[in-house]
């Protein structure tokens, strides 16, 4: 009887799957939820058929970086990996990653399954997916109206980990919220951090979401900061501090900086951009220019290792890794150069910020805010990001678009900073193409607009350029 139902609902998930894709929806949560009515084992079941080991990767930012690193990586190993590569990390998404790679017989052939899966899902899906380990890539703020305050987020994310003792936490220990689970849980711990100032100051910003100790209430005495409330931190009050981590980028530097005392860079660093840093004596190339990624590749590293793979093995997979990941990605429509950037919350904007201030030429910039229940409602968290660093950068226009462009150009002009503003981000970009013909152009959208977003350049880029364009 477990054996038809099982088939039955793999069946009924290929099915959707196919008709999701014809109608041009997708098709990952739809199929898993079904399956989950048709036999609510499925999951559990299938997740025991995976030979080596399951991953679980967890956070506020990062997290779908670090799990598509994680499938790159063990990929190139030869491991056939079951995952939700697409980022659907709620229940439905979770089942439908593993009943979409099952046979007509209800059984998977995967050595490891690498999981994305929301804060609030789990508890419901750790203990069904019995992960051999957790990586926790940071706490910080995300949809104040579904997560609420961080305080609920470490508090979900503890009792997850309470019902699933025996996974190994890999974790942050230069977050406050992530370290503070190293007493709270009994999990075994591995952890990962940086010692060196690496973040320019337009990268950290001016707002911590908390800067005290979270065992006895007293304000934390830092080193410095990398980011948010990142860094390196004691409390005075109770001893509670920072603890050394396992695994620590060290040497960072922008890839083809000279060392000190060195005349010229390193051949293999000569080309490629990104960033170079040292973990356990191999030297790794982080191929983006966002340093926060380094946090990503760190992680990667030190689960990885926990996990028997080599860190040789590792930084090979790394230097081949595309962090585009379809939520920074960069396009050629006719002559201008367009640069998409998802941003969600105060520290991952702040980021983008950080990036906008190292460009070099003259560019534009189109901001889309939108407040869909993907997005989250409320958006006051747009007064947490430090947009008077715009100032500084070659950006020449500003337009903001989606449902709370009034919201985005008063924060603005509270920093002093003109914009204009449009309905559509489509009618923005042909704007821009008009007037400027060539150059550079970044749009920053949160959740709602991604997708469309992408989509609607990807079709421009396919696009042979207009008339009017043809001679530049």
């Amino acid at each position: 009887m477990r054996d038809w139902r099982r088939r039955l609902a793999v069946w009924l998930a290929r099915l959707t799957e196919k008709m999701c894709r014809l109608l041009g929806r997708g098709g990952g949560t739809l199929p898993g939820a079904l399956a989950l009515r048709v036999d609510p084992e499925i999951l559990a079941d299938l997740a025991g058929m995976i030979r080596e080991k399951i991953i679980v990767t967890m956070g506020t930012n990062g997290k779908t970086t670090v799990n598509g690193i994680l499938i790159h990586t063990l990929r190139a190993q030869g491991k056939k990996v079951i995952a939700n590569r697409d980022g659907s990390n709620m229940s439905g998404g979770v089942a439908g990653a593993f009943v979409l790679a099952a046979d007509g017989s209800g059984r998977i052939d995967g050595d490891f399954a690498c999981i994305e899966v929301d804060e609030f899902a789990a508890r419901r899906l750790l203990p069904v997916l019995k992960p051999d380990c957790v990586i926790l890539t940071n706490i910080f703020r995300d949809q104040l109206d579904r997560f609420g305050e961080l305080d609920t987020v470490a508090d979900r994310i503890r009792e997850a980990l309470l019902l699933v003792p025996q996974a190994r936490l890999v974790l942050n220990c230069d977050d406050i919220f992530s370290a503070a689970l190293i007493r709270l849980c009994p999990n075994p711990v591995t952890t990962f951090g940086i010692d060196e100032r690496v973040f320019a100051p337009s990268a950290r910003g001016q707002v911590r979401d908390s800067i005290f100790c979270r065992f006895c209430g007293q304000k934390l005495e830092y080193e410095f900061f990398h980011y948010g409330h990142l860094g390196i931190w004691r409390c005075a009050g109770c001893g509670w501090s920072r603890p050394r981590p396992d695994s620590a980028a060290e040497h960072i530097r922008r890839s083809g900086e000279r060392k000190t005392g060195q005349a010229t860079p390193d051949a293999e660093e000569a080309g490629g951009g990104g960033y170079v840093f040292d973990v356990d004596g191999s030297r790794i190339h982080c191929r983006t220019d966002c340093a926060c990624n380094i946090y990503n590749a760190l992680c990667v590293c030190t689960a990885l290792k926990d996990a028997g793979i080599p860190t040789a093995l590792i930084r090979d997979a790394l230097e081949t890794f595309d962090y585009s990941n379809g939520r920074e990605e960069s396009f050629r429509i006719g002559n201008m150069w367009v640069q998409l950037f998802l941003a969600k919350n105060p520290v991952g904007f702040q980021q983008k910020i950080s990036l906008l201030c190292q460009e070099a030429e003259p560019a534009d910039l189109v901001i889309q805010i939108g407040d869909t229940p993907q997005d989250g409602k409320d958006i006051s968290w747009l007064w947490d990001v430090d947009f008077g660093y715009l100032k500084n950068t070659r950006i020449r226009t500003i337009i903001v678009t989606g449902s709370r462009r009034h919201d985005m150009a008063l924060r603005l002009k509270y920093e002093e900073i003109l914009c204009s503003s449009a309905r559509s981000m489509k009618s923005c970009v042909k704007r821009l193409m008009r007037a400027r013909r060539a150059g550079r152009l970044y749009i920053i959208v949160n959740y709602s607009g991604l997708l469309k977003t992408n989509r609607m350049l990807r079709k421009m880029h396919r696009r042979k350029p207009e008339r009017e364009h043809a001679h530049v």
